[in-house]
């Protein structure tokens, strides 16, 4: 199986830049994984209600409790094969914020049909978005969310417009600095911003078998959608 960017993305995949083709083909056929380090220039939150949703959701490692500025982190980006049988890809982000750091993590698979993707967030992965990748003018990637669910149990509803949110994720290469650019942004339509980040990291590249998928990087629960 070609890797699930690629899958979605078809023929437009070879609009990206070379470095973000590399990254985006991370799979079990290519046999490649990627580690990535670098520095969020800064991650913000929106208005102070905002922050004990937040917190709540960084008790199972979806987006980030605190806010802070030249804070390390790392994203782990890793191939493997979920309890359901799918070809799983890790995003897992780790931020070193003074004192303790905080994880966000997603797992994401291909939908079926392959016209987009499924990212389940969390370490019990109870929320579900569905993403659309698309290149822009200068080789860089842009990821939309789509529609959105929570599951818990036999708990499986769509997320209401009035409380949800649109995320969109931006990433780049910078020739000149040899790094790779990510932005951000959790917006609400009725709300405004909520959340986000950027900042820079360059990659290593690995193969994934060689790898494997060390303890601790997969959710507690995998979650499958009808």
């Amino acid at each position: 199986m070609t890797s699930i960017f690629r899958a979605v993305l078809g023929d437009e995949f070879e609009r990206l830049h070379p470095q973000l083709q590399r990254r985006f083909s991370v799979g079990l056929t290519s046999d490649l994984a990627c580690l990535g380090r670098g520095v969020m220039e800064e991650i913000w939150h929106g208005p102070p209600w905002v922050r004990p949703f937040l917190a709540l959701g960084g008790t199972r490692n979806i987006l980030a409790p605190r806010r802070g500025r030249q804070v390390p982190f790392t994203i782990e980006n890793v191939p493997y094969l979920d309890t359901h049988g799918r070809e799983t890809v890790t995003f897992v982000r780790t931020f070193r914020f003074p004192g303790r750091s905080h994880r966000f993590d997603a797992q994401m698979v291909l939908a079926p049909g392959g016209g987009h993707i499924v990212d389940y967030l969390g370490t019990h992965q109870h929320l579900v978005s569905d993403l659309h990748p698309a290149v822009d003018h200068w080789g860089g990637l842009i990821i939309r969310s789509g529609a959105h669910r929570f599951i818990e149990g036999p708990v499986d509803i769509g997320v209401p417009e009035l409380i949800g949110a649109d995320a969109t994720v931006r990433e780049s290469f910078d020739d000149e600095a040899g790094c790779f650019r990510i932005q951000v942004n959790v917006v609400n339509r009725r709300f405004g911003p909520l959340f986000g980040y950027h900042g820079a990291f360059r990659a290593e590249f690995t193969e994934a078998s060689r790898l494997g998928v060390r303890p601790g990087l997969r959710p507690v629960r995998e979650v499958a959608l009808p």
